[in-house]
């Protein structure tokens, strides 16, 4: 299980269990596995997202720019806590069991989950209390912001949770159930979270409550996997009839851990500079803007992480061609879908960051800016992915690197002086790199890029309904009426759809919508009575 070398002869044997449609090629196939477990994730995705925005909208209005703040430095530090415990396991778990499960070793599959959740669950507990003992510490020295002291420590005790949460939907998704992870992690934590939030909201609600719940809906969602984990593969055996791989794994696993740390270390870089560097106001502005344009990184995540096992394979089984027509249609896919939104945040972030009260609207400029983050982001694909599945994790520990510096660097120059706004342009500068760099490995290495001619559809449906937009903003000004500002933004989004419609669907989309629709048409005949 080295670093996928590609070859032109595959094995004879497939491995990989498709459902086979009647007519389609092996590209097509590979597609509609991707496009259902991308689906299932999406749609966990989404119900999360209503619950995150529920819970953010909730939380911002009783606590206010300043303890919102707080409230997400708490949350940080565990989410960090938490990737150190972790240190790239659900991925080891995702690639090793994806690839011992379809050569049928089941012991060494068993071996694989034994070093991650024992893994895991070592480490979050020296984490866990390193940062409870460092609490006070880090509060006044880092943050000079005492208030914080308590809260960490509480944060602290949710650690183990979100490590075996993230460990256990890694080892689940190596069995591509991407259907457990959805209902756990997408399901049952965040309706928890946000049923606890709404219920302790009516007779009195607190900071650390908040933090509480977040580490209760983990707890819950850890054990949901458990559960399902036991169901695709039975738990209840001997631990010595495992084959435990620890050189292999964890030669694997080192450069991922360090690489993944930094990666987490860099998405909450921001809120914790921000902290230190501005006001604890200025980190719950900025954490609105970016709760609101997570809408727009979900089918970009989802599709990444259900081509997860189908690239393992193909690369153990030297498929360059099929990898390189996954890259290329799904990077189509997530401009695509992505588009509306990101048309919506970089036209219209006024009036949708309003929505959270008038203490958040400094972040507008922020809000339009990550929607350009999030377009480039799409827009280059799942390089990422392909270079952690082909086992280049070596080389993706040195991409982390130069990007954390970059992030490191252009923080600590723009937010003392733009503050939240200088953090959405630091975010920006080191998406940029962060995506490049890797697109460029990978033509060098295998000489695949994640576009094709069919990529200039989206696009160019995006700059045409962002003329319009613009058009109309000219002839017809909202000037903050609400009616006017949901006519703008349903013109535009209808400009979006009437083009792609005109410009076509390819063969897999197709393939996909046929599907789509043949379910529906089954649920609904099982629901219509007879």
């Amino acid at each position: 299980m080295k670093p996928a070398t590609w070859n032109t002869n595959p094995p004879a044997s497939e491995i990989i269990e498709t459902s086979q449609e009647a007519g389609t090629t092996q590209n097509e196939q590979n597609m509609l596995v991707t496009a259902k477990g991308g689906g299932v994730l999406l749609f966990g995705r989404l119900v999360t997202y209503v619950a995150r925005f529920a819970i953010t909208f909730v939380l911002a209005r009783l606590m206010g720019a300043e303890n919102y703040g707080l409230y997400n430095l708490a949350i940080s530090a565990a989410m960090i806590a938490g990737a150190i415990s972790v240190f790239g396991l659900d991925t080891t778990m995702t690639r090793y069991i994806a690839i011992l499960n379809g050569r049928k070793d089941r012991r060494g599959v068993w071996g694989a989950i034994q070093i991650g959740i024992g893994g895991a669950l070592l480490l979050s507990v020296l984490t866990s209390t390193a940062l409870f003992s460092l609490s006070s510490l880090i509060a006044e020295h880092a943050f000079h912001e005492s208030r914080l002291a308590p809260l960490l420590q509480i944060a602290s005790l949710t650690v183990p949770f979100l490590a075996m949460s993230d460990v256990l939907a890694g080892a689940t998704r190596g069995f591509k159930r991407m259907s457990d992870t959805v209902i756990a992690q997408n399901i049952v934590q965040p309706v928890i979270r946000l049923g606890l939030i709404i219920l302790l909201a009516a007779v009195g609600f607190s900071t650390p409550v908040a933090i509480l719940i977040f580490g209760l809906s983990d707890l819950c969602a850890s054990l949901v996997l458990l559960y399902l984990l036991n169901k695709r593969f039975n738990l209840k055996r001997s631990l010595a009839t495992g084959t435990r791989n620890l050189g292999e794994l964890f030669g694997f696993t080192l450069p991922l851990g360090l690489s993944d740390l930094m990666t987490t270390f860099r998405s909450y870089l921001q809120t914790l500079l921000i902290g230190s560097l501005d006001t604890v106001r200025g980190v719950g502005v900025f954490s609105i803007a970016n709760q609101v344009n997570q809408i727009g990184n979900m089918f970009h995540a989802s599709m990444n992480q259900s081509a997860r096992p189908l690239i393992a394979e193909l690369s153990d089984q030297g498929k360059q061609p099929q990898v390189e027509h996954i890259y290329q249609t799904t990077t189509r896919w997530m401009v695509t879908l992505n588009m509306p939104m990101i048309l919506i945040v970089t036209l219209f972030p006024v009036q949708v960051i309003s929505i959270f009260g008038k203490s958040f609207l400094e972040g507008a400029p922020a809000l339009a800016i990550m929607g350009l983050v999030n377009l480039f982001n799409v827009a280059t694909g799942m390089c990422g992915t392909i270079l952690d599945m082909t086992g280049h994790t070596r080389m993706k520990l040195f991409n982390t690197i130069i990007r954390v510096s970059v992030a490191i660097l252009a923080n600590f120059l723009l937010i003392p002086r733009f503050g939240v706004t200088g953090a959405a342009i630091a975010a920006l500068i080191h998406e940029v790199i962060a995506n490049v760099l890797p697109m460029i490995q990978l033509w060098f290495l295998y000489r695949i890029l994640p576009y094709n001619p069919h990529i200039l559809k989206p696009l160019a449906a995006g700059v045409l309904a962002a003329g319009g937009a613009l058009v109309m903003r000219t002839w017809l000004p909202s000037s903050g009426n609400l009616l006017l500002t949901i006519l703008h933004m349903l013109v535009t989004l209808a400009i979006y759809a009437a083009v792609v419609q005109r410009f076509g669907l390819s063969s897999e989309e197709l393939m996909v919508v046929n599907r789509i629709r043949r379910r529906v048409g089954t649920l609904l005949s099982r629901l219509t009575p007879s």
